[in-house]
């Protein structure tokens, strides 16, 4: 049992038999594993490092999960993800608290040679921050559960040689639908998503208008999603699914067309400029301006 004095230290969750051990419930099978939470013990406070891939479906409101430093504040019929690496806990404010919904957790070493192995980088979503997680409607609850069943229900029969295929295959079509249903929560954000992107353009405007490129360097994305409270990887999908190119093209875009600008002031040479714009090496400005105007900027300073 978990008490108080584990918030002084971070628990690593190294296998599937530690994180059903600390629900009270049976192990399966060594790699993965679905609960359903409500057949679960109490769980108390305490900090945690996955080395597992994590799902939770909760099905009711509550703030007790947090992850990294904040609290994910669930409604009902909603998502979250933990990748191997992440820090996540009980908030400490609470004594104990019962969990409900659904849980999947699976090692690495599952999908290790599989396609799903190949891909699981592609989902973003294992790397979203707290105020992004997934929130479902009632039937892409249902869809969900429904895949939480079918893997349950492929652990509760006796392992054969279609076993790891059908595990791997439902817990991919899992996250496909996850890939679908966030599309959709983008669609339905819409609005705010097109003010942060609004704001973003201004961010660019008022960096490379001051003092920070020649400080700082160049905006990274990290940088920007900073600015908005996102996490890297949800910022770069929101912008993608928005404006169809990538953050990082989009600034190279606003840089370039500030460069343009820059360069026709013949007072200064091409490497004060590129300094100006946060670059490190001349050259790596002059290739950058090159490969999207098709000129250097000499050419393009001569030509124009």
């Amino acid at each position: 049992m978990l008490n108080l004095t584990n918030l002084d230290k971070i628990i690593k969750i190294e296998s599937v038999a530690l994180f059903n051990a600390q629900r009270g419930q049976e192990t399966l099978h060594p790699l993965v594993t679905v609960l359903d939470q409500v057949k679960s013990k109490p769980l108390y406070p305490a900090r945690f490092i996955s080395g597992l891939y994590i799902i939770y479906l909760k099905e009711v409101k509550c703030g007790e999960l947090k992850y990294g430093r904040s609290n994910y504040d669930y409604e009902e019929g909603t998502l979250v993800f933990i990748a191997p690496g992440q820090v996540y806990g009980i908030d400490e404010k609470l004594k104990a608290v019962q969990p409900k919904g659904w849980a999947l957790a699976f090692h690495p070493d599952l999908i290790h040679g599989t396609s799903l192995g190949r891909h699981i980088k592609e989902y973003n979503f294992f790397s979203y921050d707290v105020n992004e997680a997934l929130h479902v409607s009632e039937r892409e609850r249902q869809v969900v559960t429904e895949c939480f069943i079918k893997i349950k229900y492929e652990l509760e029969h006796a392992i054969d040689k279609h076993s790891k295929n059908l595990i791997v295959s439902n817990i991919e079509l899992l996250l496909n639908y996850c890939v679908r249903f966030y599309d959709r929560q983008f669609i339905t954000r819409d609005s705010i998503h097109k003010d942060i992107l609004t704001k973003f353009e201004s961010l660019l405007d008022e960096y490379f208008q001051s003092d920070k490129p020649k400080i700082s360097g160049l905006p990274s994305v990290t940088y920007c999603a900073g600015q908005f409270n996102l996490s890297p990887n949800y910022f770069c999908d929101l912008v993608k699914k928005e404006i169809g190119k990538t953050a990082q093209d989009y600034i190279q875009e606003k840089l370039i067309d500030v460069a343009k600008e820059k360069v026709f002031d013949i007072s200064k040479s091409i490497s004060e400029i590129a300094y100006e714009m946060g670059f490190k090496y001349p050259q790596h400005f002059t290739r950058l301006f090159k490969q999207r105007v098709g000129q250097s900027p000499n050419e393009y300073r001569l030509l124009n």
